[in-house]
């Protein structure tokens, strides 16, 4: 499938719109059920402060995929996504109070390649924190 963005309207440097996304214990229970990941260190304190963590942190998957829809939702095809990775960096921490923690999610399109795709690299942070690094996707454009 290709996204519903022309390539020839899209340059180097084109920014996607940025996204907010909220994380609190309540998701990360909900995304455990979903994903199967029931590891403590991602709804028990005191396990993942035992095991040497500030605090319960967030699936790693969670946060890659919410970084994900910032691509997904700016090319309007999930499945316009041909290629897709990252490196984990940071944790993020997920406090247990009513707020939580928020994953920031900017991106770019960063390179035009043949076949009317472009590279599109992300920059993902939480507390002022880099947690994803080299997370590029490349997006099949019509």
């Amino acid at each position: 499938m290709a996204a519903s963005i022309s390539y020839d309207d899209v340059e180097v440097g084109t920014e996607l719109p940025a996204q907010s996304f909220p994380v609190t214990r309540a998701t990360l229970v909900r995304y455990a059920g979903a994903s199967g990941d029931f590891n403590p260190i991602h709804w028990n304190e005191k396990f993942a402060r035992e095991v040497g963590l500030p605090d319960v942190i967030a699936h790693g998957m969670f946060t890659m995929a919410s970084a994900a829809r910032v691509v997904t939702d700016w090319a309007g095809d999930p499945a316009a996504v041909v290629e897709y990775g990252v490196r984990f960096t940071k944790p993020v921490v997920v406090p247990n109070d009513d707020k939580g923690a928020l994953i920031e999610v900017s991106a770019k399109v960063a390179v035009k390649l043949d076949d009317k795709r472009v590279r599109v690299d992300l920059v993902a942070t939480s507390a002022g924190q880099k947690v994803l690094g080299m997370a590029r996707a490349v997006v099949q454009l019509s």
